[in-house]
């Protein structure tokens, strides 16, 4: 396992083993090509992160913090190695993280319980990759329509998986990675003149 593209682009990953199912290097990189546009000085929110290579991804191209959401022992220890290999800095009081002082967190805790606890607008994006089949997946997605707790969600699942629609898919085979908030989040692009957000006014958890 490694990291594929940006700053820490061929940087190896501890695994967490063969009882956890790690996303491909092939979907991983293909999922945050396809949203690198939002990518800058994000939030990010890794849900059932196993390894953290989803979240550790997103940092390496560009994005400011991840939290890392995970409750397996059998993953946790990969997914503290991971992210204590990368060294981020301790920032100050009040200081904001940003694309080139990162930060990073790990919660022990139960996804569901915690996506259902975030206001609107806790995060930039969401990942999820539960494991195949799982009704977590389903809650998620529920709960991310009840409350935009990020403003793109996406979600790994099989492809006979049936997840609501609404979601720009992404397909791998027998593997699907749906992806919700696109086309609202372009269509603000649009209106605003097609400029990124100013990432200094908006607010940050």
């Amino acid at each position: 396992m490694r990291i594929v593209a940006g700053e820490w682009a061929g940087q190896d990953l501890v695994s967490p083993g063969k009882r956890v199912r790690a996303t491909a290097e092939a979907v991983r990189d293909r999922w945050c090509a396809f949203i690198q546009e939002y990518m800058h000085e994000a939030r990010i929110v890794d849900l059932f992160a196993g390894s953290g290579a989803l979240g550790l991804e997103a940092l390496s191209r560009g994005a400011a913090s991840a939290d890392f959401i995970e409750d397996a022992p059998v993953a946790l220890h990969a997914l503290k190695a991971n992210v204590a290999s990368q060294r981020f800095k301790t920032l100050r009081p009040g200081q904001a993280p940003t694309a080139r002082v990162k930060a990073a967190r790990i919660f022990k805790k139960d996804v569901i319980p915690f996506v259902r606890s975030l206001d609107a607008g806790a995060y930039d994006i969401a990942f999820a990759d539960p494991p195949y089949g799982s009704a977590k997946l389903d809650l998620v997605v529920q709960a991310w329509k009840e409350t935009r707790f990020a403003r793109i969600l996406g979600v790994e699942h099989t492809s006979e998986h049936e997840v609501p629609g609404g979601g720009k898919r992404l397909d791998f085979g027998d593997v699907r990675v749906t992806i919700y908030g696109l086309t609202e989040n372009r269509r603000k692009r649009r209106a605003d003149g097609g400029k990124a957000d100013d990432r200094s006014t908006m607010e940050r958890r």
